[in-house]
């Protein structure tokens, strides 16, 4: 049986990625984190899509335990911060940052992911632009992200989409909206000159066109310990 195990699933890849696996008739544990206001929405929201849920603390023991018990073949890791949740939870007296939660929560699912001996399969949705020596500290997470899962014995796929972007977010991001405007603009213009492969990088993608090409990369097995970017994801 195939199982997935969902971090992020309340985000807006995450939904799409729940639903997909879903549709796909995999047995899909969208996990919430339990102090979230909304918790009880999700459940209803999730559980009447056909995913289970699950409100598991995030720490070692804890998410060690849940996959120990879950034994999924797939985990896929949607977590990330951005910069308006960075100042709300500063204000609150918080110390959400990209490297406690891009880098901190990413390390903690794939030491759970170890521990759990079923050797699941784990996708882990990146950036564009990452690299080693970085000086921008949220691509500095990811690349810590990538390394530790490249480290880890586990079979990876390891996605770096363009800009993400499309109806129905939660947050309006108007900065990544008009970036993805302007990459889109770009893209195009590659292609006319006949730069398709660098126009297909650089292009944006909706949450659900980044969900399907993550689940199709998850369960082919050309897409083991690989890194694709967004011209592979959004290739049908």
């Amino acid at each position: 049986m195939q199982i997935a195990f969902v971090a992020g699933a309340t985000g807006y890849t995450g939904r799409e990625v729940v639903r997909e696996l879903v549709g796909r008739g995999v047995r899909t544990v969208a996990h919430v984190r339990p102090d979230s206001s909304r918790v009880d929405e999700w459940r209803a929201r999730f559980e009447a899509g056909g995913a289970a849920v699950d409100t598991t603390p995030w720490s070692d023991a804890a998410m060690t335990n849940t996959l120990l018990a879950l034994q999924p073949t797939h985990v896929f890791s949607l977590l990330g911060t951005t910069r308006a949740r960075r100042r709300a939870s500063a204000s609150r007296g918080m110390a959400e940052s990209y490297e406690s939660i891009d880098y901190g929560l990413t390390a903690l699912l794939i030491r759970a992911a170890v521990a759990s001996g079923s050797r699941p399969r784990f996708v882990y949705l990146s950036s564009i632009g990452v690299r080693e020596h970085s000086t921008n500290s949220y691509l500095v997470a990811r690349w810590r992200a990538e390394s530790l899962l490249r480290a880890s014995g586990l079979p990876y796929t390891i996605a770096r989409p363009s800009f993400i972007t499309g109806p129905g977010r939660d947050d309006s991001r108007l900065l990544e909206r008009a970036g993805a405007g302007v990459a889109n603009v770009i893209a195009g213009l590659a292609r006319v000159v006949g730069a398709r492969r660098f126009a297909g990088s650089v292009r944006s993608l909706t949450g659900a066109e980044l969900a399907a090409g993550l689940v199709r990369h998850a369960f082919d097995s050309t897409g083991e310990n690989v890194t694709i970017g967004t011209d592979e994801l959004a290739a049908v």
